[in-house]
């Protein structure tokens, strides 16, 4: 058999040790996969300690049934959310206040324009003006960020606070 290989001019030595090379790391996947299959048993008996196939498959039945209500119950939770968001849409979510002084004779910031807004930038604008003699109330309806009776100074800078007001179920 040598002289087969030294007529090909390939020398025997250089295949044993090719050989060699490949027994030790086939030795090495053989131990890797040892070790995976240890690990693996080791899961399984764990899992499986104290339970017949009848007690394990019991306990998936009872988990899936389990998972079923959860699931019901988020069903549930997403419908809420939704209706909330709905209400909470009519409501007003949004604030703009500017305090000033009407008839700079006070000495004091006691009057006020209130703009409250809903999503949608619909609501109102309150507007109380405190003076020696007495306090005076006005309130503006406003539609789409718009009022059809003419704004003070004050009251437009409150109504542009409650636009601008970030809008919290943009979130």
């Amino acid at each position: 058999m040598s002289s087969f290989f030294s007529n090909l001019g390939i020398d025997i030595g250089y295949i044993i040790i090719a050989l060699i090379v490949l027994v030790i790391a086939l030795l090495a996947f053989v131990i890797a996969l040892s070790v995976q299959i240890k690990k693996l048993n080791t899961r399984y008996t764990k899992f499986m300690k104290g339970k017949n196939g009848e007690e394990l498959e019991q306990i998936i039945y009872e988990r899936f049934g389990e998972l079923d209500i959860m699931q019901q119950i988020a069903t549930q939770h997403a419908t809420e959310i939704k209706n909330l968001k709905r209400q909470f849409r009519s409501s007003y979510s949004k604030v703009g206040m500017v305090k000033y002084d009407a008839f700079k004779e006070m000495g004091g910031t006691l009057s006020f324009a209130l703009a409250l807004l809903t999503d949608r930038n619909s609501g109102f604008i309150l507007n109380c003006m405190h003076s020696r003699e007495g306090c005076y109330t006005y309130v503006k309806e406003i539609i789409n960020g718009e009022s059809y009776i003419a704004l003070s100074e004050e009251e437009k800078k409150a109504l542009k606070n409650a636009i601008n007001m970030k809008d919290p179920l943009a979130e």
